[in-house]
C-alpha cells in the first residue's frame, strides 16, 4: 500500500545529494516532490519501466536488482535513508537498468524526470554532486570488470568476502 506523504524540507536535509543547499531550495523542492509512505516488498520500478522518477530514500531500505535469463536474481546494490536512485533513467530517457523494491516500510521523494533535469540546471551543488556519484559507480564497476576478467571463482570468492 502507498500513501501520501507529508512534503517536507526537513527529510530532504537526510539526502546526501542535497548537502549544502539553502533553506529555500529545500523549500521548493519538497513541494516539487511527490511524497509517498510504503510498505516493504513493494515495486517501485521495473527494469523495463521507462521515463522514470528519481527516488531519494528518506527512511526505509531499497533494494536495487535484476533477474538473469535463467532467474538468477542479481542485486546491485541496498539502498539506504539519504539514497537516491533512478537518476540514469531520468538523465538519459532510456529504460530502467534494475528493478527496486522496498524491503520495509519506506518514506520516499520523487522527482520527474524533468524535475531532475531541471534541479542539475538550476543547483550546480546538486549537478557536482550527482557528478561525484556516477564517477564512483563507474569506479567501481571498473574495478567489478577487472575483478571478474582477471581473479578465479575461489580468489573472487575470497576478496567479496573481505569486502564484505
Amino acid at each position: 500500500m502507498t500513501a501520501p506523504a507529508a512534503r517536507s524540507s526537513l527529510a530532504l536535509r537526510r539526502i546526501a545529494l542535497f548537502e549544502g543547499l539553502e533553506e529555500a531550495c529545500l523549500e521548493r523542492l519538497a513541494q516539487e516532490c511527490d511524497w509517498r509512505q510504503t510498505d516493504p516488498h513493494r515495486l517501485l520500478f521495473t527494469r523495463a519501466s521507462e521515463g522514470g522518477e528519481v527516488y531519494f530514500l528518506v527512511s526505509g531500505r531499497v533494494r536495487l536488482t535484476t533477474y538473469s535469463a535463467h532467474g538468477r536474481e542479481v542485486s546491485f546494490r541496498d539502498c539506504e535513508p539519504g539514497a537516491h536512485f533512478g537518476e540514469l533513467s531520468a538523465i538519459d530517457g532510456l529504460p530502467h537498468p534494475a528493478d527496486a523494491v522496498t524491503l520495509e516500510p519506506s518514506l520516499l521523494a520523487s522527482l520527474s524526470p524533468k524535475a531532475f533535469v531541471a534541479l542539475l540546471q538550476r543547483e550546480p551543488v546538486v549537478a557536482v554532486h550527482m557528478m561525484r556519484d556516477l564517477a564512483a559507480m563507474v569506479r567501481g564497476l571498473t574495478e567489478r570488470v577487472i575483478d571478474l576478467s582477471t581473479l578465479g571463482v575461489h580468489t573472487r570468492l575470497h576478496a567479496e568476502l573481505l569486502d564484505l
